[in-house]
């Protein structure tokens, strides 16, 4: 994976040097986008993207925390004593290099570490890199995507194993607790986000906290969950019902977030508008009565974060490309009694190769558990 990071930092520096009449360094600090561009994922590390084509790579030193890259003609890798801060560290360097301009991450950065690089760095002018290395994501690489796809596995496996299992009296805290284990179990390096397990009149809730109530008959159970392979992250949400059979109302919710889900699903093409995707399964919802139940989108982009860029939501003005991995999660909760979610993973792909790639395969039918 190195001739992979050293391209991406090749493309990112091109994409500097595009956009700024002076001489430019960037100093990356989000550990996603350091992760990205250098496979590192030492907690407090940065990275000095160097105008003349050396990058460093400052970090702490730390007892059982992940490793380094190997250091190459392309990428050094530097451990400070003592507890240095690294961005002030590499802006030290930056100011030294004879660059003019250092590109940081403002986003990421606090009012107090902000000073703290411009103290390091008196002689440059500091810049926003703003979203360059989130925009280059976007679009992923086959090594990127077979990562989700390990990722998706393993979340359906756990899952799997879950409904399996007996439900009925068990707290949804026990649940989401159970889950995340499974997970680990099956390769996973941790969760990708907060498992939630929502029963009864919390199900259906989007982000719904695990508490201590317990599963009883007749229940909505949601489920919405994703494992961490590799720093990749993949998401699932289903819903299903406790007991012998569903009621009518059950069915009806769930025909309807259903379809509106599978409306979202066919609107994933290239070229396709990231709003008319929201658009295509927000309406179905809308005409049911339910428009003001839905969230501000309906999917959004997964990879190294879970809910990174595009956003599927009606202000959205880009469009989909080709490779990029999103979600499509509509959902109802009717308050007091419960409701549907169903999200799934999917890559965005062109007709001609079959369309939208499904990597959460886990059954959508409306199972009694």
């Amino acid at each position: 994976m190195s001739e992979v990071h050293t391209l991406r930092r090749s493309r990112l520096r091109d994409r500097c040097a595009a956009s700024a009449a002076d001489t430019t360094s960037a100093l990356v600090t989000s550990p996603a986008n350091l992760h990205y561009l250098t496979g590192c994922d030492a907690p407090g590390a940065v990275l000095l993207l160097g105008a003349d084509g050396r990058d460093t790579l400052f970090a702490l030193p730390g007892e059982g925390g992940p490793p380094l890259p190997d250091p190459s003609g392309e990428l050094r890798a530097r451990l400070l004593p003592g507890q240095g801060d690294p961005a002030a560290a590499a802006a030290a360097l930056a100011d030294r290099s004879g660059s003019a301009v250092l590109a940081v991450e403002e986003r990421h950065l606090t009012v107090a570490r902000h000073r703290l690089v411009a103290s390091a760095a008196p002689r440059l002018r500091l810049a926003d890199l703003g979203s360059a290395v989130e925009q280059q994501r976007l679009v992923k690489d086959r090594e990127e995507i077979a990562a989700l796809r390990i990722a998706a596995e393993i979340t359906d496996q756990a899952l799997g194993e879950l409904l399996e299992s007996i439900l009925v009296g068990r707290t949804e805290r026990h649940l989401a607790l159970e889950l995340e284990r499974r997970l680990v179990d099956h390769g996973a390096d941790g969760a990708a986000f907060p498992t939630s397990v929502a029963t009864g009149r919390h199900s259906g809730l989007a982000g719904h906290v695990p508490s201590d109530r317990r599963v009883e008959e007749g229940d909505f159970l949601t489920v919405r969950l994703g494992a961490r392979y590799r720093g990749y992250r993949c998401q699932i949400g289903r819903t299903f019902v406790i007991g012998s059979s569903p009621a009518e109302w059950q069915i009806d919710l769930y025909e309807l977030v259903f379809a509106a889900q599978r409306a979202g699903r066919e609107a994933l093409a290239p070229g396709a508008e990231c709003r008319s995707v929201d658009r295509a399964t927000r309406q179905v919802l809308a005409a049911a009565g339910y428009g003001e139940a839905v969230g501000d989108r309906t999917g959004h982009g997964v990879g190294l974060e879970i809910g990174e860029d595009p956003r599927l939501s009606p202000g959205a003005m880009s469009k989909l490309d080709a490779c990029v991995p999103v979600t499509v999660e509509p959902g109802v909760h009717l308050p007091g009694r419960g409701g549907v979610r169903i999200d799934d993973t999917l890559v965005v792909r062109p007709s001609a190769d079959g369309g939208p790639e499904l990597l959460t395969i886990t059954t959508k039918e409306l199972l009694a558990l």
